[in-house]
């Protein structure tokens, strides 16, 4: 099979498309011949040996996938062959073939083509988890999102709003912002040109946000916990600025908030059941037309590096694909 490999530690260009043995599924495993695989963040991270993952050389990165299974191992009960899926891996999407635990499998809606299956994972798994378990949005509250026009960023806007919130977009370009207002937003902040904190004030009248989601990082973060409500939740999502905040801690006791960690992949493995529920809600609203993934670009296989700069380099909208042939419907 083919696969993008990561041999040393580096920048997308060291990456190499290989030959390389076929897989084989162990015992409670199954072989995913994938159709298409998400590209985020975390593997800028991952392949630079910069992210908390840090799979053994040599690895191909990837993390989210989805296919059609090929092969199952010994004692697999609940996956048949042919079964079209969805899987959060990690590590090794970016191949033709992946091998994963028959307890990591998503059952996809039959509407759900390959090329949005492999955008959802991540995105959606992370916004939910945010904005329900971590977050505890109420209807009526209002939510900011920073980083709006990314992948989970419009999650973030799409769930927020299908929650009731009232929901603030901020992103670096107007571009971005078009996303975020068809993805429900209502209020817009450029924060490339405009004041993140006399716009919060603008909007909530000096009340603040209730709840912000934050996967930049760097100042972003303090800014928007400056600009809290009383009681607020902030949302630690990730550090896409690439700058981890050193913020003065009293303003957690000034504010009465709550600073609280999302790692949606760790919540997965330790609390399945309760994320399966989410993904049941997340398939239903798909189903009935009410999310609408976004994907800005789709690449083959062979231009990964093409991929991993354009998320790189913060020219994405929405998610970025890599795929392996014509994806099935």
């Amino acid at each position: 099979m083919l696969a993008v490999m990561c041999e040393e530690f580096g920048p997308p260009e060291d990456l190499n498309l290989k030959e390389i043995p076929d897989v084989t599924p162990g015992k409670g495993q199954v072989r995913i011949k994938i159709e298409a695989c998400g590209v985020n963040f975390p593997d800028t991270l991952i392949i630079e040996n910069k992210y908390q993952f840090k799979p053994d050389l040599p690895f191909s990165p990837g993390g989210e996938v989805a296919g059609t299974i090929d092969a199952l191992g010994e004692g697999v009960t609940n996956a048949k062959i042919g079964e079209k899926v969805m899987a959060m891996t990690l590590s090794g999407g970016f191949a033709e073939q992946i091998i994963v635990d028959e307890s990591a499998l998503l059952r996809r809606p039959s509407s759900m083509p390959g090329d949005i299956a492999a955008a959802f994972t991540m995105t959606y798994g992370t916004s939910m988890h945010a904005l329900k378990q971590r977050g505890r949005l109420q209807p009526g509250e209002t939510l900011l999102v920073l980083g709006a026009g990314g992948g989970v960023g419009l999650a973030a806007v799409e769930i927020g709003a299908l929650m009731g919130a009232k929901v603030i977009a901020a992103a670096s370009s107007e571009g971005k912002l078009a996303a975020a207002k068809s993805a429900g937003a209502t209020e817009f902040i450029n924060y490339s040109t405009q004041d993140l904190r006399t716009r919060i004030k603008e909007i909530t009248g000096g009340n603040g946000v209730d709840v912000f989601y934050d996967p930049v990082g760097g100042d972003m973060f303090e800014k928007a916990l400056r600009s809290t409500a009383w009681g607020g939740r902030g949302l630690v999502v990730g550090f896409a600025a690439g700058e981890i905040p050193k913020i003065p801690i009293n303003l957690a006791l000034l504010k009465g908030c709550d600073i609280v960690g999302v790692f949606w992949g760790a919540f997965r493995l330790r609390q399945t059941e309760l994320d399966n529920q989410n993904f049941a809600q997340l398939f239903a609203w798909y189903e009935a037309g009410k999310l609408k993934p976004y994907i800005s670009a789709s690449y083959p296989l062979d231009q990964a590096v093409v991929a991993l700069n354009a998320l790189k380099n913060r020219q994405v909208v929405g998610k970025v694909v890599l795929t392996t042939a014509a994806l099935e419907v």
